[in-house]
């Protein structure tokens, strides 16, 4: 286990950070959604941040403990008045993963302002936003929403295209400072659903390569996916490729369910501040991979399963996000990313040393 780096006593100061970024006013009021697993220095934090910025705060704490690998767990909303007190809120942190919930969906809607931590006390520190990230993810953003078609390329064989424009563009820069919005500490990243069965291709995912969910590892040997009008048909390669196929034969519900084989998600990283080679550096703790794993600058992440998020019906426990290096990317044939570098020098934010 890798021993901590940070002073314990600079957390508040980097959650004041965090929260200035996040435009938390005086008056204004944040909720902390906690679990019984959650860090109890990180509401300390909060609960100090936000008395130095004169806002009120108070913890919610559930019952239910969510990982990332069980995405979509209803951890809100079973106790009466819970949805209607975080809809209430200014600011909701929320110290595990809601992603893939009705609940979620109604809070933004209502305004609230969501902000996920979920990154070990060294990773918030180090992958805090750096100046020009916003402004680069919302460049992306923009390219990603007028796009018709996407292409993805590799020399190690993927060749993967899909229409889009049926999902909404979804980005993540780190803080979230506008009404209604969702975000990641530690996020820099782009992505969209592809439309319904267009995608087709080849997916080769080779060594180097991460599997964050749900396994944490760097792909040891080759996997190849054979991809037919929306989903994974064939599956090959060594031990990478029984596991992946395993996982997702694991998370059917019934023998004809290929909910977990359709491709789900499909964008990029933005964030200078991320390492591709933090397993390497860390180990495997899911806990210092969540963000640095997906928003290293210019991987492409691949992934399966769930569209929920998106606004799409597809709810399955088959859900794997693989981070790739090395790959070429085409907006409606125009080069963004040429073998894992942006070649949109607009899309590139200066690290902060």
């Amino acid at each position: 286990m890798r021993v901590q780096t940070l002073n314990p006593a600079k957390m508040a100061k980097l959650f004041r950070r965090e929260f200035e970024l996040c435009r938390v006013q005086p008056g204004e009021t944040i909720a902390v959604l906690s679990d019984l697993s959650a860090r109890r220095e990180y509401v300390s934090a909060a609960f100090a941040a936000a008395e130095d910025l004169d806002a009120d705060i108070y913890e919610m704490c559930v019952n239910s403990i969510p990982s990332w690998t069980k995405v979509g767990v209803e951890t809100v909303g079973a106790c009466k008045g819970t949805v209607e007190a975080l809809a209430a809120a200014d600011l909701l942190v929320c110290l595990h993963i809601p992603l893939f919930t009705k609940w979620l969906k109604v809070v933004r809607d209502a305004g609230t302002r969501v902000l996920m931590i979920i990154d070990g006390p060294d990773d918030l520190e180090q992958l805090m936003a750096p100046d020009g990230l916003k402004e680069a993810v919302l460049h992306a953003h923009e390219r990603l929403a007028e796009t018709k078609v996407m292409r993805i390329i590799s020399d190690a064989g993927t060749d993967l295209t899909v229409e889009c424009g049926e999902y909404p563009v979804m980005s993540q820069y780190g803080y979230a400072d506008e009404p209604g919005r969702f975000d990641h500490w530690g996020g820099g990243h782009v992505h969209t659903f592809p439309n319904e069965g267009s995608a087709n291709g080849t997916v080769v995912v080779r060594p180097g390569d991460i599997i964050v969910l749900p396994y944490c590892r760097y792909v040891q040997d080759e996997i190849r996916l054979e991809i037919v009008d929306g989903f994974i048909r064939k599956i090959e390669g060594g031990l990478d490729a029984k596991l992946m196929d395993h996982w997702l034969e694991d998370g059917k519900r019934h023998a004809d369910d290929m909910d977990g084989h359709a491709v789900s998600h499909l964008g990029w990283g933005l964030n200078p501040q991320a390492r591709w080679d933090h397993i390497a550096l860390s180990g495997d703790d899911p806990e210092h991979s969540h963000a640095n794993a997906r928003t290293f600058p210019a991987n492409f992440l691949f992934s399966t399963g769930p569209n929920t998020q998106g606004g799409g019906k597809r709810n399955t426990k088959g859900h794997y996000d693989v981070p790739m290096r090395d790959c070429t990317v085409m907006l409606d044939n125009d080069v963004i990313i040429e073998r894992g570098r942006f070649v949109d020098e607009k899309m590139i934010a200066p690290k902060r040393i």
